[in-house]
């Protein structure tokens, strides 16, 4: 039963300390969000732990509780020390944590708090709610499981990793249950129009240039079912723009009219290069993406190739193309 899933989570924290609590590679609003909630409970319990990340804290998400504190791990750097106890936030895999791996020692015991479906349960203990709309939502849980009452801090953080993930409350995860935690954080005096301008509405230079030359690729399968724009590390370098600027970029041709899955194309290098797909609904593009080794939600996810950018499209427009002919 969920109840007692959150229960042998809760007993995994209480009864030991020195935590090393970390997230996905690119850490988006959900990833930052449940790092420093997770740090949140944490702390009120006294205990000692370290918050890490493979990369830096979006700039955009710098308000968070103690968000200072995630140690960001440098090119190359060799780990300070390894951790026999793990908090693992928002990643559908253990590969998620990247470099993170090198600061976690052979046999650690992994807590596990995730809510993608590709989810494989990798944990001693594992807090999978797959229709959760955010690991924000189901960390909640946990606090309320554990008697902490929420204060403005907390309940930020929650009301971002919910806000992010759920497209501003726009995306079919917001269910009634959502709307009722959102509802509760706004009554501990989270700010919800001033995050809404913050993460959904402001846009930086850089952001912008990266659109424009996003859109200036824009491409489609003959029918314009399936829609697609590619950028490369040198567009990042040219316009001064970083990662975080690409966030949402693949919205552009998912949002189209008529258009079944949207893709975008990160090249770096010559033969590396990430993709993000989003579907309007018929498609399973967490299949598609676990099909390359990646993974994600049905509407959501990601993978990365090794290939020249013309063969990666090609590939993946063509596994994009069969599931679409599969629904149809």
């Amino acid at each position: 039963m969920w109840a007692n899933t959150l229960q042998e989570a809760a007993a995994f924290i209480r009864e030991r300390d020195d935590f090393l609590v970390v997230s996905h590679v690119q850490p988006d609003g959900d990833a930052i969000s449940s790092t420093v909630a997770i740090g949140w409970l944490l702390a009120k319990l006294g205990k000692t732990f370290t918050m890490l990340n493979e990369g830096p804290v979006p700039s955009r998400l710098q308000y968070l509780w103690r968000s200072e504190d995630i140690v960001t791990i440098r090119n190359d750097e060799e780990p300070k020390r390894q951790y026999r106890l793990v908090i693992c936030v928002d990643c559908a895999d253990y590969a998620r944590i990247g470099r993170g791996k090198a600061w976690v020692a052979e046999g650690a015991e992994i807590l596990n708090i995730d809510h993608h479906p590709t989810n494989d349960g990798y944990g001693l203990v594992n807090v999978l709610k797959f229709h959760a709309a955010a690991t924000a939502e189901i960390i909640i849980e946990l606090i309320d499981a554990m008697s902490f009452p929420l204060d403005k801090d907390v309940a930020t953080a929650i009301y971002t990793g919910l806000l992010t993930d759920t497209g501003g409350f726009r995306y079919s995860s917001t269910s009634p249950e959502v709307m009722a935690i959102a509802s509760r954080l706004l009554t501990a005096g989270v700010n919800g129009p001033e995050l809404a301008e913050l993460l959904l509405e402001r846009m930086s230079i850089g952001q912008m240039q990266m659109i424009q030359r996003g859109l200036s690729r824009l491409a489609f399968t003959p029918d314009q079912k399936i829609g697609w724009i590619w950028v490369t590390s040198e567009d990042l370098a040219e316009t001064g723009a970083t990662n975080e600027d690409l966030e949402g970029l693949v919205n552009y041709p998912r949002n189209i009219e008529g258009v079944e899955v949207g893709l975008l194309f990160k090249v770096n290098g010559e033969t590396s290069v990430k993709v993000s797909l989003r579907s309007a609904g018929k498609v399973n593009v967490a299949a598609v993406a676990q099909h390359f080794g990646g993974g994600g939600h049905v509407r959501a996810a990601g993978c990365r190739l090794t290939e020249p950018l013309d063969e990666v499209i090609s590939q993946v427009v063509s596994v994009v193309r069969k599931a679409l002919d599969e629904h149809e």
